[in-house]
């Protein structure tokens, strides 16, 4: 017998009885031999972690960094023990800094980091695993990759396993690495703190796995585990807002609230992390049984088959029916996020004090003006630099769309090049433009007094915006194999742009970023210069990106 799968048979009676029919002595091997639907998982392992050589590193080395970084800048902010001390009984005053970080049980430099950022390591982590374990499942079948290897000697759920896998080994090693450089804090607030961020990726990585079943598409199954983690996010920060000891329902529901419900550094909850163990294991087992029940390609929910004619007529219109779902999402996600930092706002003179090392680093961030101007001009600022993931995830679509086949048969016919291409990008332009919008006008209302030069503000970021996205396009045109390296550009903008102000990186470094050459408002003085500069080098970057496409070869 040459292979063990049979989810590749044409199933006309359900997935088992079809593959009954057609192989009976396989269907008879795969039930009979547990061992065998997880055959070839260790060289599919292999295979994803080679695959994934860049952006698991890079994933775990900057959100480790970003943990890793702050007890050295605390230190220097809040050089005492009092002033520690004042900073945590302020944030347990303010219930909106509260839903933002979340609550302060140790004023030690291991608490406060745990406060200041392991909620945003375990937000980052769950990122991650999603996107580890869709490219590695759904994303393998929608390119027909999956189909092909399950003819060879390949288990029904080694795929699955192999994903999965994966994903342990990403969340593994970002614990270890959290661990370890925390270990001067204390080695058991530490460990509890890599525990939980691990942890929360796990629950993610499974939550996909389910997701994955039950769509044929790899974006929307990326969506709809994001949709998940975002929900989880907001009820964290809703039951945070409520309660000042993490108590409240809402936190207990969300696995974000669970990492923070461990209290590293502050008397570890070790039980907690038996929820995060139990999570794993039912979302798995979950996820094999869906696995075991559906044929390769095949989903749950699959897509309903649309007119070829009509609304999808024109090229835009079938890049605004692939990419309307990422619009809808990104929009009311930018308008919560902006209402939920001009909620803050008001608290910015309370997380700051009288601390002139916090001041100096939010001016750095946002400009020298006074501190409020000065906080949402750095509000602005991080709404921009997000704006970024938006826009080169909208701009991959057309390598997505050319890698998976589905443009030849489009460009077959009587569409250009260009065309096919122009209606994706005036989706991701025109998209990045509407998000700052919405994020500008969520700042604003939330903030609640004088959304014009707010609005403004974020407006301002948008030249910036298009720059990423035009080096996209220029990837993508020129060099196709090497188009998700945009990503890799997003990374490090996003990565100066956190940590870069509080490690003092230098200035030069800090210039990489197309947004450190913006005007920093409101409160800081307006010049168009830099503006139109940037405008003009992401028109140049987006033709010069198409003008390679139309010259190349499509993509086997």
């Amino acid at each position: 017998m040459t292979a063990t799968n049979t989810t590749d048979v044409e199933n006309t009676d359900g997935p088992d009885n079809a593959a009954e029919k057609a192989a009976p002595a396989a269907a008879f091997t795969v039930r009979a031999g547990g061992t065998r639907q997880l055959a070839g998982t260790g060289t599919l392992l292999r295979f994803a972690l080679r695959r994934d050589r860049v952006m698991t590193p890079l994933w775990t080395g900057v959100i480790a960094l970003m943990v890793l970084s702050l007890p050295d800048t605390l230190k220097s902010v809040y050089g005492t023990a009092a002033e520690r001390a004042d900073l945590a009984r302020q944030m347990l005053t303010n219930s909106s800094l509260r839903a933002t970080y979340g609550p302060v049980f140790s004023d030690s430099l291991g608490g406060l980091t745990a406060w200041r950022v392991g909620g945003y390591a375990g937000l980052f982590a769950g990122i991650m695993s999603l996107l580890v374990v869709v490219r590695h499942t759904r994303d393998e079948e929608e390119s027909g990759r999956q189909e092909l290897l399950s003819s060879a000697m390949v288990g029904r759920r080694a795929p699955l396993t192999a994903a999965l896998l994966a994903a342990l080994v990403a969340n593994g090693a970002l614990a270890v690495l959290i661990a370890g450089g925390l270990a001067g804090q204390g080695a058991p607030g530490a460990l509890a703190l890599g525990l939980g961020v691990g942890g929360v990726g796990m629950v993610f990585a499974t939550a996909a796995a389910i997701v994955a079943q039950f769509t044929q598409s790899a974006r929307l199954a990326k969506g709809l585990t994001g949709g998940v983690l975002g929900a989880a996010f907001v009820l964290r920060a809703a039951g945070d807002s409520a309660a000042t000891d993490g108590s409240s329902p809402l936190t207990w529901v969300s696995p974000l609230g669970w990492l923070e419900n461990e209290r590293p550094f502050a008397d570890e909850r070790w039980w907690v992390l038996l929820l995060f163990a139990a999570a794993v294991a039912l979302q798995g087992a979950l996820a094999y049984a869906l696995a075991g029940r559906r044929d390769v390609g095949m989903s749950f929910l699959p897509t309903r088959p649309g007119p070829a004619s009509g609304r999808l007529g024109t090229a835009w219109a079938l890049a605004w029916r692939l990419q309307r779902g990422s619009v809808l999402g990104w929009s009311l996600g930018f308008l919560a996020a902006g209402a939920a930092f001009g909620g803050i706002t008001k608290g910015a003179s309370d997380l700051v004090g009288d601390n002139a090392r916090t001041r100096e680093i939010i001016e750095r961030m946002g400009g020298q003006s006074g501190i409020t101007d000065a906080f949402l001009a750095t509000m602005t600022g991080m709404l921009g630099m997000v704006a970024a993931l938006y826009i080169v995830s909208s701009v991959l679509r057309l390598h997505g769309e050319e890698t998976s086949q589905r443009a030849e048969p489009i460009l077959a016919n009587a569409v250009g090049r260009l065309r096919w291409a122009g209606g994706h990008l005036v989706i991701a332009f025109g998209g990045a433009a509407l998000i700052m919008l919405l994020g500008g006008a969520g700042l604003g209302l939330g903030y609640g007094h004088e959304p014009g030069p707010v609005l403004g503000a974020c407006l301002l970021q948008i030249p910036a915006v298009w720059t990423l996205g035009g080096l996209a396009v220029l990837l993508y045109g020129v060099f196709p194999r090497s188009a998700p390296g945009a990503w890799g550009a997003a990374g490090l903008v996003l990565l100066l742009g956190w940590i870069g102000p509080a490690l003092d990186v230098p200035q030069g470094l800090m210039d990489l970023s197309p947004y450190g050459h913006l005007p920093k408002l409101p409160g800081g003085e307006m010049t168009w210069t830099p503006v139109l500069v940037l405008t003009v080098i992401a028109v140049g970057l987006t033709a010069a990106g198409l003008t390679a496409l139309r010259r190349r070869d499509l993509s086997a």
